[in-house]
């Protein structure tokens, strides 16, 4: 990023820039899969293949689980960092690195407890069995080394070092597309050779991995860094998105091996060939939507940035360039597999394989149904990374859960049973649940567009008061509840000691020093929502705590904004809470705010509520925890003049 002006610079040399290292390393964890199910199904045949795709939900849960850390640690950094905090940040990340080692042994060991049962539930038919639990073995012991460098690649590329992590998955999976080969046909090791070339070229991985940690650049990691402590909880709680999403395509593909092994024993191709057949056309599949969460992934930094800083031009160009791309790529896919699935197909079975010819007929029927329409899966998936870019996380998830669970599922039950489709019901879903789909996410976008047509962005001008205060250097830092009358004491105060006052002045400082636009600021600050792969709020937060930071070299009054917590090192500071009863904040919110009376106590108590939980996530303490300040008052006692006073008096009684 500091190579690369999002501001300004040509959108293509940006996707180019940013989407092609996201792409590389999504296609090397598909090349992973898809080279096993390329080999197993020469050398083993059909159910060899059925055996990758039955374990495939265990990879997702570990995969999920080291993303969950790796992100979430990869985005605690960035903002430890940007905060200034190295302390903070080397004993968070040395507590995450003990932390997945930990948690991929004991996943691992419990999945290999586990297995018999868990091939059952994950859909395996009496047939596939042997081949599921030979595969599953080897797979399982290499699932640490697995999660290890999945989550530390995270963290590598958090470190501005991203072409090693590329490097070094790519190393794995060049290991893996050698031994591949050669133990499954030189030394006739079947399904088991192919687990064994995969864990080795995850060990090596791992390796490498492993050995970036001593040279980890942002911080310098000692030995008393690495033991897990109560940050663990932020890191995880920041990787949580990423983690869901991908729990909702574990839940897909059980729910998908279970429906076609339990109606293709009641049709003419059995339960084994749908339960293949499926397997490899979602490691195909795999290829098409690496590319396209890869170059949505990779645009994010773009649009996230001129979002916030309010060019609003250059979001709609680049969302639109990455549609226009992502749909060119899905529509391409979707010819190939229309006119030529059996060529695609065969690549993955012999034709001396005693299934080879109904296996093929399930191959062609299922690219030319449920497949169909995946084109327009592009414009889904593509939709959701954007809005979620633009900062609405919920609407995001929405989408992401919306073709997967809320649609596809139900859709598949209903043709399935009441309508009695079988087999071709659940294929048939397929394209049903991909066209409400794209018409649910055609509006939820354009309706975000339209939003950006119309944003105007706040003209603040800052007030520099001239500092006629002569006395002891002092900062006096107000947090208050929602119309408690907090600001106006503020006010009054600031001007009877003859300081500076800054509350909504804070916003174009912070806009200057963010980038992001004081529109974005005015309607983010001081909440905490759960934009976990967006980091404005962050970004947002670190810039208010520098421009906080500065304005402290001077006299001053500073209301809300964490600042009690982000001056809680600076000597001259008094920190001041101010609260009210719910009449008087009621009045004063119908009165001076122009809520609904009906209506204001509901809205006063959740803005106070995301007060505290937007304090509670930056300083890790409790808003409403009274020993944090220094004067806590109620403002309803006084009235706001004589409580200004009052703190006035305070004042200079500890200055004197």
């Amino acid at each position: 990023m500091k190579e690369n002006n999002l501001e300004k610079d040509n959108i293509n040399k940006l996707l180019i820039t940013f989407a092609l290292p996201c792409v590389i390393s999504m296609l090397v964890n598909s090349i992973y899969n898809v080279v096993d199910q390329i080999f197993i199904g020469k050398g083993v045949g059909t159910l060899g293949n059925a055996a990758t795709n039955v374990l495939f939900p265990l990879i997702i849960i570990f995969t999920a689980v080291a993303s969950l850390i790796g992100n979430g640690m990869s985005a605690f950094l960035s903002l430890k960092l940007g905060e200034k905090k190295h302390e903070e940040a080397k004993k968070s990340l040395g507590s995450a690195i003990v932390f997945i080692f930990l948690v991929a042994i004991v996943f691992s060991v419990i999945s290999y407890i586990a297995l018999p049962n868990l091939t059952y539930l994950f859909g395996c038919t009496e047939n596939v069995y042997p081949y599921a639990m030979e595969y599953g073995k080897i797979i399982i012991l290499g699932a640490p080394f697995m999660m290890i460098y999945t989550a530390l690649s995270n963290i590598i590329r958090a470190d501005n070092s991203p072409k090693y992590a590329m490097v070094m998955l790519l190393i794995g999976a060049i290991i893996n597309i050698i031994l591949d080969p050669i133990f499954i046909f030189v030394f006739n090791q079947g399904v088991k050779g192919g687990a064994l070339a995969t864990i080795i070229g995850q060990i090596v991985s791992c390796i490498i991995a492993i050995l970036y940690i001593p040279k980890i650049k942002t911080v310098k990691l000692e030995k008393k860094d690495f033991k897990i402590n109560k940050s663990i909880w932020k890191v995880l709680s920041l990787g949580i998105s990423t983690c869901i999403t991908q729990m909702t395509v574990l839940v897909l593909f059980i729910f998908m091996n279970n429906m076609l092994t339990k109606y293709g024993a009641l049709s003419k191709f059995g339960a084994d060939i749908p339960l293949s057949v499926y397997g490899i056309v979602s490691k195909v599949n795999s290829i098409y939507i690496s590319c396209v969460i890869g170059i949505s992934i990779g645009a994010q930094p773009i649009v996230g940035f001129n979002y916030g800083a309010g060019n609003y031009k250059r979001v709609k160009e680049t969302i639109k360039k990455v549609l226009i791309i992502n749909f060119i790529i899905g529509v391409l896919l979707n010819i190939l597999l229309v006119i030529f699935p059996k060529q695609i197909i065969g690549i993955f079975i012999s034709k001396s394989d005693p299934t080879y010819d109904l296996f093929m007929e399930f191959a062609v029927l299922i690219c030319r149904s449920f497949l169909v329409l995946c084109s327009i899966n592009a414009f889904e998936m593509t939709s959701s990374v954007m809005i979620q870019s633009l900062g609405n996380v919920i609407k995001a998830t929405c989408l992401s859960f919306l073709r997967q669970i809320l649609l596809f599922i139900p859709i598949s039950l209903l043709l399935t049973i009441p309508l009695n489709k079988g087999i071709y019901g659940i294929l048939y879903a397929g394209p049903i649940a991909d066209s409400i789909t794209f018409l649910a996410c055609f509006f939820v976008l354009f309706s975000e567009i339209k939003k950006l047509n119309k944003g105007e962005d706040l003209k603040e001008e800052v007030d520099f008061k001239s500092n006629k205060y002569k006395g002891k250097h002092i900062v006096i830092t107000i947090s208050r509840e929602y119309a408690s009358g907090g600001r106006y004491v503020g006010q009054i105060l600031a001007k009877n000691l003859g300081i500076n006052f800054y509350d909504k002045e804070i916003i174009s400082l912070t806009a200057k020093e963010s980038g992001l636009s004081n529109q974005y600021i005015a309607k983010q600050e001081q909440t905490k929502k759960n934009t976990y792969e967006n980091n404005n709020e962050d970004r947002m937060f670190i810039a208010e705590s520098h421009v906080i930071k500065k304005l402290a070299e001077e006299s001053c009054v500073i209301v809300g904004r964490c600042a009690d917590y982000i001056l809680k090192d600076n000597q001259d500071v008094i920190k001041v809470f101010l609260y009210s009863d719910d009449e008087n904040k009621v009045k004063r919110a119908t009165t001076y705010y122009g809520l609904n009376e009906k209506e204001a106590l509901k809205e006063i108590r959740n803005i106070n509520k995301e007060r505290a939980k937007h304090y509670r996530y930056y300083t890790d303490q409790d808003w409403y925890d009274f020993s944090n300040y220094d004067i806590v008052l109620n403002v309803d006692k006084f009235g706001v003049e004589k409580i200004a006073k009052q703190i006035e008096y305070s004042i200079k009684d500890s200055t004197n």
